[in-house]
Formats: structure tokens, sequence, C-alpha cells
């Protein structure tokens, strides 16, 4: 049972349910490896954050995810608690060095019949499954290959769809191809500071474009497997402004709305990677095979769009590539998250402006969106007006774009429970339940109220 929330943080809010239809979808959003721990478990292979996080220096107070919130243990409790406070979708992913340990060949059954009692318990709690096939936690052995910057990939990633799509089509209505594929290659490829580590332009460059064929390709075969489902990818991206107004700042933001909100949506769409804006990227056509450019569409049932912020971006000659840098929310006295995002809930309505003005999408599902403050434990209880402020008012945008015809039909929270964040390890806290990850005791915060309340329209 969902325990009781204080008087104190019971009022009512404007915002109803009810507002957005009733076909509108609701959920939670989760990925396999920020969760689920046993690392090791029932011969599950590491993937390349599993080596990443042994990494000295790479993350956060020396951090890991072996254990993280134990999900793959308890799972039936978490879905329990899902059920209590009437959260009816939830999106998780698949660890596929679970299923494949060394990313290819010989399958893991255990890894399989643990996705098939996962699913099977979601269904039986009246919860919808939204599986996401690849959120970050590709197999090391692939990575020693060459991961994402090998061609091959594309052929790894196809057997990889093709066992998932017939294991589990039978249940799963729902399917996300990558999971912010700019963020993976970007942070992975370029800047190093996520797994795989690696810096290298030309690294970036072919992992774009293998990302990109894979993104269609996977779309392609879900499609081909299961006709009937309802097949989407994900696209972080932020509002970009110029930090002053100058011709150089303005053009600067240009380039990198371009990188950070178009070079993967785009190419989906049939238009092509950006190259106008960034003429630099061009020197990822070496990497391109006879025929690439009409492998790189598909027709996505829906488009998963991802907010959290605004970025303010001005002219910077240093900056090789792209001479422009972000000004960081902490250098322009706004208010602002853990993770140094600013909180600007019209990102949310002019994200979702941008992706409902290309013709080629169709429906348009916010797969996350949520933010990390402190949140301390008093008196068994977790009390974090800050979130609840954080989501009421992102919520609103997403009305106010709903009200005005955008072709936005979903919500889903980033996240469920407090989790293992990447390189920033446990510090920042993202959940409407608090996790103990010491004791693994879960407490609903009051943004889980505020969420669960606004959902049984109380």
């Amino acid at each position: 049972m969902m325990e009781h929330e204080p008087a104190a943080t019971q009022h009512t809010h404007e915002l109803r349910r009810e507002s957005f239809g009733k076909e509108f979808a609701w959920g939670v959003s989760t990925a396999a490896y920020q969760i689920e721990g046993a690392h090791d478990a029932d011969g599950k292979g590491p993937s390349i954050w599993d080596e990443f996080t042994n990494t000295k220096k790479k993350i956060l107070r020396g951090n890991h995810a072996n254990h993280t919130c134990d999900f793959y243990n308890r799972y039936p409790a978490d879905l329990d608690l899902m059920k209590a406070m009437q959260i009816p979708n939830f999106r998780f992913s698949f660890s596929w060095p679970r299923i494949l340990p060394e990313g290819i060949g010989s399958v893991n059954q255990k890894g399989l019949d643990y996705y098939d009692r996962l699913i099977d318990n979601c269904l039986a709690r009246g919860i919808e499954p939204w599986v996401t096939l690849y959120h970050w936690d590709l197999p090391a052995a692939l990575e020693r290959k060459g991961g994402w910057a090998n061609r091959d990939i594309v052929g790894w990633f196809t057997e990889y769809v093709q066992l998932c799509a017939s294991r589990y089509g039978d249940r799963v209505r729902q399917w996300m191809v990558l999971n912010e594929p700019m963020a993976f290659v970007g942070a992975g490829y370029f800047l190093g500071i996520h797994a795989p580590g690696r810096r290298s332009i030309n690294g970036f460059l072919a992992a774009t474009h293998h990302a990109t064929l894979c993104q269609a390709e996977g779309g392609r075969i879900l499609k081909g497997i299961l006709p009937h489902a309802e097949v989407g990818t994900t696209f972080s991206c932020s509002h970009i402004e110029p930090f002053r107004d100058l011709p150089r700042d303005h053009k600067a933001a240009q380039r990198v709305d371009a990188l950070l909100n178009r070079l993967f949506l785009e190419p989906a769409l049939g238009l092509g990677y950006p190259f106008a804006d960034i003429p630099y990227l061009r020197r990822m056509e070496k990497y391109f095979a006879p025929g690439d450019e009409d492998l790189l569409p598909f027709d996505f049932d829906f488009i998963g769009l991802q907010n959290y912020t605004r970025e303010m971006v001005r002219f910077s000659f240093f900056t090789p590539f792209l001479q422009a840098k972000l000004v960081p929310a902490s250098k322009r006295g706004v208010e602002r998250t853990v993770m140094d995002w600013e909180v600007y809930p019209e990102s949310m309505y002019h994200m979702l402006e941008r992706f409902n003005g290309y013709a080629g999408v169709r429906k348009i599902i916010v797969t996350e969106n949520g933010s990390a403050f402190p949140d301390t434990v008093t008196n068994g209880q977790v009390h974090d007006p800050q979130r609840v402020a954080y989501l009421n008012n992102y919520l609103k945008q997403v009305l106010r774009a709903k009200q005005e015809g955008m072709k936005v039909e979903g919500y889903f929270v980033w996240t469920f429970t407090d989790n293992f964040e990447w390189a920033e390890g446990y510090h920042p806290r993202f959940g409407l339940v608090y996790v103990d990850f010491q004791t693994q005791e879960r407490i609903i915060k009051s943004s889980g109220h505020w969420y669960s309340r606004f959902l049984t329209n109380a």
C-alpha cells in the first residue's frame, strides 16, 4: 500500500489529467543500467558502463551501478509501488549484454527469462510496458571491436533487435529504438566523459553515422516483425538561445542547435544531416557506403522528446569545429537544478513547437522530463516542493502545446526511483521515489504523491 502523505502538502492544483484527453499516455521512464544492479548475475556480460565505472576519476565519488536500486531482484515490489501510485505506463530498457553477453552469438537464456518475467509482472498489474532497446549499455565485447565507431554495429544491432522483437513482441506494443543518440555518441566518443570514454572527432563522426543507420534499421526490423506495434525513438533536446543579441552569438546558437537538436532527428525524417549549418560534419561522408542516404530515414509512429532545460550560447573563437560554447546556468543567476540545468518551463513548449513543425513527425511523446534537487529524509518523509513545482510548470507547457493543436500525446517523468546518474553517480536524485542505497528502502516523495493524485484526478 502507498503510505499516506501529510495533510500539509496536500493541496489542489489547477492542472487536471482530464484536460489532456483520455488517450494521453502517462508514465515514468527508467533505464536498465541505472536501476537493475546485478551487474554480473545470471550470465550477464559486462557493458561499457561496467568497465567505465571501474576507471579511476570517471564517476563522481567513485560510484558504480553494480547494485544501484537492485531492481533486478526487487522489481515485483517496485511494480507494486508503481501500481499503488496509479502510474499506467512504464518505460524501461533491455540490457543488451544481459541478453547477449558478447553482444552477438550465444544467447543468455536467464537474461531472456528475466525480461519475460518483468513484462509479465507489468501486465499482471495493469501497467503497460514501453521498451527502449538501447539505453547506452553497449556490450563491452563489442566496444573492443570498435563499438559504435565500427560499421559492423549495424549488423550486431540488427541481430539484437530481431531477437528482442521476436521474443517479446507478443506482449510489448510500444518500442523505442535508441535513447538520446546525441548524448551517447557525443559524451562517449567525442568528449570522453561517458562510456566508453573515447575522445576522437573521427570516432564521433563514425559513431554518429552508424547510430543513425541503426536508428532507422531498428525501426524497419521492428515494423517488419511487428507490423501492429507502435515504433518510436527518442531524442534529447534543449531550447537554444543566443546569450547576447549579437550576430555572432545568433550564428553560434544556430550551430549548437544543429548539433544538439537536429543531428539525428532530421536524417530520420529524410532531411539529411545539417551539413549547411556545421560544414565540418561533411567529414562524416567518408564513412558513407553507397546507398546510405536511402537508409537513414524511417517513418516512426512517434518521436520521443526528452527535454529538461534551455541552453544559452555565446560565440567562442577558440572552440574547435563549432566556435560556440554554452554559458552555464550557474553563471547566469537563474534557478537551477543539482545538474546545473536552468529551470525554464517554456523550453518544453518551444521544443514541442519545433518538433511539431516537422511534416514527418506523426506524433510526439515526452519520454523524459524531470529534475534533480537536494532531497533529504526528515521523520521518514521526503518533501521536495521544488520538484513538484518543476513538474507542474513543465506540464502546463505541455498542455499549452496540446491546446494549440500540437501533436503531443504522452508524458513520462524521469524518473520513477532515484538511481545511478551516469558520470554524476548517486549525487543527483531525479526520482519520484527516494531510495536509500544502503538499505534499499523506498520512500515516496511529495512529488510522487503529487503525480499520483494528478493521475487519479484527486
